[in-house]
């Protein structure tokens, strides 16, 4: 007689120190120190970016694999480094700019960046805004006319079911003060299937949507992300890339160049490059801004405008983004603007005075 046979059991999003072990991306010497890491920040890494993991300190594995370094914070870092919870009238609200607002509905991603500014924040216990909570968010917008935009984040809002994320758009369609909503998320690369087709209809809006969808590297944006992608490029909604600037992930002329080129290639207009806010355990993250800036420099004439970011830092302590990308004007000794080329040769403007 033979025996039954158990069929093969999907695979599953990675959540703890053993998770890891089982899939060799740790060794047994790391997990004590990684079970500590694990009283602070959580681990999620989905099965469709687990499968771009080559190795554990590749482009891909070190924004998700935790590191002990983690509970080593710098005394620069700041468990709320941009001000969130300053700026926040109510729960789930977040008021930094006068004309717009960020709408926090929860506090779960698909996957725990290891560095991520709201590390302190998200996790499985942070949980989504109840009923309650969610209408006192929205009566904040709907009482503030002043505000003309509203951001999506959290959090990851695809995280919703399209259910629930139907009824947020329906409550925004309402405001006749909110023009424009954007969307930020990591679902596209990090957990595709996600965003189904009914997730997709669930965006849909009279209103100016946008989706903001975050890339760090050329490689996560594999064929499932890109149909992903298509399905709300689809439905006539315009799709962002933001990136954060990464060491050991896209800190390189080629790594970064191929980024930009894959968000073109993918209909993606790459919108922002962050400066890494200092988060707790952060460090290895962090590339300096004059590197940074010499970094974009190398690729101007090289990759498209289309491609070009804005390169922006999030002022600690809640004063909003500026950007802080390469400077191609001078003034000259004798008072005149100097335009500086792509291949660095300087050039006066005849007709612009300093």
């Amino acid at each position: 007689m033979a025996l039954p046979v158990n069929p093969p059991q999907p695979p599953r999003t990675l959540r703890s120190v053993a998770d890891l072990l089982a899939a060799g991306l740790i060794t047994p010497a790391q997990a004590p120190a990684l079970e500590n890491v694990a009283q602070h920040y959580a681990t999620a890494i989905p099965p469709a970016f687990a499968d771009l993991i080559e190795t554990p300190d590749d482009p891909i594995g070190r924004q998700v694999i935790p590191d002990a370094a983690e509970c080593h914070a710098d005394p620069t870092e700041d468990p709320d480094p941009i001000g969130d919870d300053a700026l926040s009238p109510v729960p789930g609200i977040v008021h930094r700019y006068a004309d717009r607002a960020l709408l926090k509905p929860l506090l779960v991603c698909p996957l725990y960046c290891r560095f991520c500014f709201r590390r302190e924040h998200v996790g499985p216990g942070g949980g989504v805004l109840d009923e309650a909570a969610l209408e006192t968010a929205l009566d904040w917008l709907r009482t503030h006319p002043d505000i003309h935009e509203v951001v999506m984040t959290g959090g990851d809002p695809l995280m919703l079911s399209a259910r629930r994320m139907r009824v947020i758009m329906q409550a925004l369609e309402e405001m006749a003060h909110i023009h424009t909503i954007r969307i930020h998320s990591r679902v596209p690369v990090a957990d595709p299937e996600r965003l189904d087709e009914e997730m997709a209809a669930a965006l849909e809006t009279t209103r100016s949507m946008w989706l903001v969808a975050h890339i760090n590297h050329a490689r996560e944006l594999t064929p499932a992300a890109r149909a992903a992608i298509r399905r709300v490029q689809a439905r006539a909604i315009p799709v962002l890339g933001q990136s954060v600037l990464l060491r050991g992930v896209n800190d390189t002329p080629e790594a970064l160049e191929a980024l930009l080129r894959a968000q073109v290639a993918a209909r993606i207009r790459p919108y922002y490059l962050h400066q890494l806010d200092p988060a707790p355990g952060t460090a290895r993250f962090h590339v300096p801004i004059r590197e940074g800036q010499r970094l974009l420099a190398s690729l101007r004439g090289r990759v498209t405008g289309i491609a070009w970011p804005t390169y922006v830092l999030d002022i600690p302590g809640g004063h909003g983004k500026v950007p802080i990308g390469p400077d191609y004007l001078h003034t000259g000794p004798d008072g005149r603007l100097v335009a500086l080329a792509p291949d660095g040769t300087q050039h006066p403007l005849a007709r612009e005075q300093g």
